[in-house]
């Protein structure tokens, strides 16, 4: 069972992300394990602190190296073993379905959560494997882009999803985006559902969502379209 632990100053807010909806199913059936573990929990401040100001001056505080060291060298002795750590932060390299495909073949994965200004570097150089951005902004924390990452990841993992079949559709999967889809009515606001997709022939129903899928593609995502086209070849 793979086995995927966030590190974070805000446990409570990823346990209950993780509580709900479908990863929340896959976790009570025993398919995943997600941890929130407090890195708080580790600091040697008497009151609790884990950050401080840098060096050098500059505004805000960060967090300190050695609650964070502790916090990833307990996971270790937990687990018998070192997991593959990963720093949420703007500078690394942007999440892809691809990378969220191979990260999902590993049995343990650490999330790391920045918070203030940033982490002291030398605990980064220490102990983190790789970094990871979800996109090119900046947040409040590393929470949510660990969320994203974490989801991301665990949907790809056997049984979690009702039809495994169906990750294999979405979009960015296979370098596409995903085709149009519908529901009933037939007939909404004037707008009438694809006469193909009522007619019961699976073979042309596929036929159509290839070709709709890659038709949106080249017209929302050119880049990922070019790239595609480059790889059929």
């Amino acid at each position: 069972m793979m086995r995927i632990d966030i590190l974070t100053l805000f446990p409570e807010m990823c346990e209950a992300y993780y509580s709900e909806s479908v990863i929340g199913r896959a976790r009570d059936k025993g398919l995943i394990e997600i941890n929130a573990v407090n890195i708080r929990d580790y600091t040697l401040d008497k009151h609790n602190r884990v950050d401080d100001s840098p060096y050098g001056g500059g505004m805000g505080m960060l967090m300190q190296a050695q609650p964070i060291y502790d916090c990833f060298n307990a996971l270790c002795e937990e687990l018998g073993k070192r997991p593959h750590l990963i720093f949420m932060s703007p500078e690394g390299k942007t999440l892809t379905q691809q990378r969220a495909k191979e990260l999902s073949q590993l049995d343990n994965i650490a999330l790391l959560c920045g918070h203030y200004e940033g982490v002291d570097e030398r605990v980064l150089e220490a102990i983190v494997d790789e970094e990871i951005s979800i996109g090119d902004y900046v947040l409040t924390g590393g929470e949510l882009p660990a969320l994203v990452l974490s989801d991301c990841i665990a949907r790809m993992v056997d049984g979690v999803l009702p039809n495994d079949e169906a990750k294999s559709k979405e979009s960015h999967y296979d370098g596409l985006l995903e085709y149009p889809q519908y529901t009933k009515p037939a007939v909404w606001n004037g707008m009438a559902v694809p006469d193909v997709l009522l007619s019961g022939h699976h073979a042309n129903i596929e036929k159509w969502r290839a070709e709709q899928s890659l038709k949106r593609t080249e017209e929302r995502r050119p880049d990922m379209y070019e790239m595609y086209m480059k790889n059929k070849k």
